[in-house]
């Protein structure tokens, strides 16, 4: 019997805003490791989704979008994007099929024809653009010569994903594999139930609120009987968007706990006491230590 080489190495996902990495990731790891919303920006640092496939782990970097940075998070989450490139054994560029080559788009390719770096082109959403549309986008992106192979996916619904899957297994380079067999993120626990709650709040609140809150997981304790108590904290900048995170009569607070916790007990197998609470800090966009728990240059 010839023992098979084992591959490993990491897989960056790149793209503008709302391309579809997270959900791509998700679908590649098999597991929820990345919160997905329908706004921008809302993946805010790197995230590792490991699978495994035949002899293969595959360390997927989800990164955040790659846009025009106003704020000083802004610059933090771009430059964590091109950091994750540049370390990566593999770069995968998302493009969104409906938007097309977008002014955001055409900056990553020129950020990639600079830094001499080749990469796999994923032609997401598919499933609703006409394939004229398809091939002509495809044709123009691939004048680059940036790009060694053009894939088109739908990371919703799967629809070429595996292609994709098993062009990254077969160039990995040989190594042994740097995660456990049954790990799927380097997330802490702590940080990822953040995140989930997070993620709800995105998906309930309107316009810009959303990226005028963090959430971070101050209290976690182990129950006897097999539960877990999570205490949560809400950061928002004003008296007026705690109001509103709140909601009437607390509707609202209590609606984004249910929803959260659901995604939590079935994350983690077990039943899931989250407690939320809502505190005004005005300037938590400029705390240095905030920057370092998410991984983040606060000087980028």
């Amino acid at each position: 019997m010839v023992d098979v080489a084992h591959r490993c190495g990491f897989v960056a996902l790149l793209g503008a805003p709302n391309a579809g990495k997270s959900t791509l990731l998700n679908h590649l790891v098999g597991a929820k490791v990345s919160i997905v919303t329908p706004k921008v920006q809302t993946t805010r640092t790197r995230v590792l989704g490991i699978a495994i496939r035949d002899n293969a782990q595959l360390v997927f970097v989800d990164t955040p979008g790659i846009f025009q940075p106003k704020r000083r998070l802004d610059r933090a989450m771009v430059a964590a994007a091109w950091a994750g490139a540049a370390d990566a054994d593999i770069v995968v560029l998302l493009v969104d099929s409906q938007k097309g080559i977008t002014h955001d788009v055409k900056n990553i390719v020129k950020g990639l024809e600079k830094a001499g770096r080749k990469s796999i082109l994923a032609l997401n959403k598919i499933d609703l653009v006409k394939r004229d549309k398809l091939l002509e986008l495809a044709s123009t992106l691939n004048e680059s010569g940036v790009f060694t192979d053009i894939f088109m996916i739908s990371a919703a619904t799967g629809d070429g994903v595996e292609d994709l899957a098993k062009t990254l297994e077969e160039r990995l380079p040989e190594g042994p594999w740097l995660y456990p067999e049954d790990q799927l993120s380097d997330m802490a626990e702590r940080h990822l139930a953040a995140e989930v709650t997070r993620e709800k709040l995105f998906l309930q609140l309107r316009q810009e609120l959303p990226y005028a809150l963090t959430v971070e997981t101050e209290e976690w304790e182990d129950k006897p009987d097999g539960s877990v108590r999570i205490a949560q904290i809400i950061y928002v900048q004003r008296d007026s968007q705690k109001s509103i995170v709140l909601g009437k009569g607390g509707q609202m607070i209590k609606s984004v706990g249910a929803s959260a916790r659901a995604d939590l007990e079935e994350m983690m197998g077990c039943k899931v006491h989250l407690f939320l609470f809502v505190k005004v800090r005005e300037k938590w966009g400029d705390d240095p230590d905030r920057y370092r728990d998410w991984g983040l240059d606060f000087d980028a």
